[in-house]
């Protein structure tokens, strides 16, 4: 019972300490603008005494609080910047954005991840770039697919087992035809799927094959604004329905990563196209590459 009091208590400790980042780095966006203009040392060293004010403390003596705290602010300062831009473009409520929304947040995500970034390719698109994400089940990834056999290592089985296995299959059917034949790639493709509203894209009753082709593991950039948590999916699935309120959904290794499981179990996220023609992106968790 006390070992759970002290995790309940640290958990709460964490999540006022990360909206305590969030709310400071949206509301002086223009000192961390200014900070981003000058050196990189500058900038690590003055959020290195931001994470001295904020951080929990550690055990040990202050050279070794000091060293913790420059590291954490050699993670957090590259999206620190991406969570203070988009703060700055994204408008106050969730709705879908508009096209001059979408123009100049691309161009933030492009630049801060070092890839093209678009919200759509070749005139398809879905009907929104930025939404509410929603927890999905696992999928099977070939025939006899079951929980049991679903995990590659012990520690995922922990974190993952009790997401369950969704009754049917993916859009697409299995991933591969036996467990014998799984590749990497077929493993990522669940393991990192999302599922976006497909049947709600402009015209696609007029373009069904078209949309179909294009859509199967679509490369996708997945980002928490909050917290600048980004995650390179792919589409594996359709949904959610209209009336679930929520407009697209993430595997569970995706929605732990971007922390989109605090409770509500859904959250804003922007999801924008990878331009990928010859597959070189590899799917999983990315970080921004900072500014120069």
């Amino acid at each position: 019972m006390k070992k759970n009091n002290y995790k309940y208590l640290k958990d709460k400790w964490t999540r006022k300490h990360k909206e305590l980042q969030y709310n400071l780095v949206k509301k002086h966006k223009s000192s961390f603008d200014w900070l981003s203009d000058n050196t990189k040392q500058l900038t690590v060293g003055s959020l290195g005494g931001l994470m001295l004010l904020t951080a929990p403390l550690h055990q040990g003596s202050i050279n070794t609080q000091v060293k913790v705290a420059a590291e954490e602010a050699q993670k957090i300062d590259k999206s620190a910047f991406l969570i203070a831009d988009l703060s700055g473009s994204l408008p106050d409520q969730v709705r879908p954005l508009s096209q001059d929304e979408e123009v100049k947040i691309s161009d933030i995500l492009s630049k801060s991840f070092g890839m093209d970034i678009k919200p759509e390719i070749n005139g398809l698109r879905l009907n929104r770039s930025y939404g509410l994400i929603g927890a999905e089940q696992h999928l099977a990834r070939f025939p006899g697919d079951t929980m049991g056999s679903h995990f590659d290592n012990e520690e995922d089985a922990k974190k993952y087992y009790s997401s369950g296995m969704a009754p049917g299959l993916g859009a697409w059917g299995y991933f591969t035809t036996s467990q014998s034949q799984m590749t990497k790639e077929d493993t990522d493709r669940e393991k990192y799927y999302i599922a976006v509203q497909t049947f709600l894209s402009p015209d696609f009753n007029s373009k069904v094959a078209e949309y179909r082709d294009f859509y199967k593991y679509r490369k996708m950039l997945v980002v928490n604004p909050q917290n600048g948590k980004a995650v390179i999916a792919d589409i594996g699935d359709a949904g959610p329905a209209e009336w679930t309120g929520k407009h697209l959904g993430g595997s569970p290794e995706v929605m732990k990563y971007l922390e989109r499981v605090d409770g509500s179990g859904r959250g804003p996220v922007l999801y924008f196209f990878i331009d990928d023609p010859n597959n070189t992106v590899p799917l999983g968790p990315i970080e921004p590459i900072g500014n120069s």
